[in-house]
């Protein structure tokens, strides 16, 4: 995967893949595997496709979508289960529908599945509210913002929107670092971090790219600069976007 959408914002896709096998596809989904099966109709226009998950977080729901090919490239505009399928490769805010292209790989190609390299975090242990979210400078949409929370556990995150699983890596720290680091191996994703009581801050890079300095989130660096807290957020604070640093 090379670009993501879902409900009108744009989110890095990290080491997000599909592999598909006669009518059989994993998805490798921000470090949540799924699997199912999948019925193509090119004959419509535009060309539609059903998936049905028999593994994973949606198993024995459905998804409705759309797809054009063009030669390695595979655009796809799917809903979530229980949505009307798209009639148009957009993923509009409110509709439900997430907007994703990819490219294929070399035959054989396989993703490295590397350790993480130090250590789990005891302070980061449990689980976490979102109360303000900047992706690439912009916020959030409050109604993701307000539902989204995010699980520490052991070596491995998991953060979780809806109650649907949004993200899920292996991750490591280096406290001894300044700023402390934090990495999410499964999303090739490195940034910093800060936990002052039950309050929580981290800066992320998106996929592959150089770890940030500080928690800054400016227009066209790609971060998400995010702040969570233990306990869930007061009626006061839900949809309202506190700035970054």
């Amino acid at each position: 995967m090379i670009a993501f959408e879902m409900d009108g914002q744009k989110i890095p896709p990290g080491s997000a893949s599909i592999v598909i096998k006669g009518n059989k596809f994993t998805s490798l989904s921000m470090g949540a595997q799924y699997e199912g099966a999948m019925v193509a109709d090119s004959t419509s226009t535009p060309k539609t496709f059903d998936v049905k998950f028999h593994k994973g977080h949606h198993k024995g729901e459905t998804s409705l979508g759309i797809y054009e090919l063009d030669g390695d490239t595979w655009r796809i505009c799917i809903g979530l289960a229980g949505v009307k399928r798209p009639t148009k490769f957009a993923a509009e805010p409110g509709s439900g529908h997430a907007l994703e292209t990819l490219t294929r790989a070399m035959a054989g190609a396989a993703a490295e599945q590397e350790e993480p390299a130090g250590e789990p975090a005891a302070e980061l242990e449990g689980e976490w509210f979102m109360l303000s979210c900047f992706q690439d400078g912009k916020p959030m949409d409050a109604k993701i913002r307000a539902s989204a929370r995010r699980v520490f556990h052991g070596n491995q995150t998991t953060m979780l929107v809806f109650d649907q699983v949004y993200m899920k890596s292996r991750y490591a720290v280096n406290r001894a670092a300044t700023p402390r680091t934090i990495d999410y191996v499964d999303t090739s994703q490195s940034g910093i971090y800060e936990v002052d009581g039950d309050r929580l801050r981290t800066s992320l890079a998106a996929a592959r790219q150089p770890r940030p300095g500080d928690f800054t989130a400016t227009p066209g660096e790609g971060r998400t600069v995010s702040e969570w807290s233990r306990q869930k957020k007061p009626r006061s604070l839900r949809g309202r976007p506190l700035p970054p640093g």
